[in-house]
């Protein structure tokens, strides 16, 4: 299936509501995360369900949409696999998820309230797939984050991160203005692997999602090693 403009919320409402409920003095918001404008971010992102094709997403899968903000992946991960687990901080950017859900007709999607440091106790149960993005840059303990992802993975599940380009603000223009975060907080891929590594997750591959952006996918150790007490 592909993104139709048309059958999602009304642009005007959703402006209004990201202005009164993105709320990034919530404790716990990561810094430089906050959701854009509806119309830059759709222009960015006019085929969500292409770069979850693109990232490696099944049918078969179970998957949490970590920090998913206004429900932008999520309604499409509704429309392909069994199961999502959507998970962000922010009630007033999952009640846009939930209006996404609703228009798409997805009864697969459950919405939960939490920090992404605590995925695990969240979900509650292990799952093929972990999707974050546009949000690992503003991460204050990636490490942190990417332990908790590999805790809440099944056993070769693997942990995809959408990310900016480390390319100058100034030269990421969407609707004529630059867009997305300080230059100083964007990754490269190689940046990525040498933070999630060392949490139990190989490299699988990256993917390149133009224009700005890429995907890098890690996969979860067979036998992940438990912490000693």
């Amino acid at each position: 299936m592909i993104y139709l403009k048309d059958s999602y919320p009304n642009e005007g409402s959703v402006k209004l509501m990201q202005a009164i409920t993105n709320d990034t003095t919530l404790p716990g918001f990561f810094p430089a995360t906050a959701m854009p404008d509806p119309d830059w971010w759709q222009a960015l992102w006019p085929r969500p369900q292409k770069v979850l094709a693109a990232l490696g997403v099944r049918p078969d899968m179970e998957v949490i949409d970590l920090c998913c903000g206004d429900g932008l992946f999520t309604a499409p991960l509704a429309l392909t696999v069994r199961r999502v687990i959507a998970i962000d901080i922010d009630p007033g950017m999952l009640a846009l998820a939930r209006v996404r859900i609703a228009a798409a007709g997805a009864t697969n999607c459950d919405l939960i309230e939490g920090e992404a440091y605590a995925v695990a106790e969240l979900a509650r149960q292990p799952v093929d797939f972990v999707l974050i993005a546009n949000t690992f840059h503003g991460v204050p303990d990636k490490l942190r984050l990417a332990r908790a992802v590999a805790t809440v993975l099944k056993p070769a599940g693997r942990f995809a991160i959408i990310n900016w380009h480390r390319r100058p603000r100034e030269e990421t223009t969407v609707l004529g203005q630059p867009r997305g975060p300080q230059t100083e907080l964007r990754m490269t891929p190689a940046d990525v692997a040498a933070t999630v590594e060392p949490a139990g997750l190989n490299p699988v591959g990256v993917i390149e999602l133009p224009p700005y952006h890429y995907g890098a996918t890690f996969q979860k150790h067979d036998a992940y090693p438990r912490r000693t007490p």
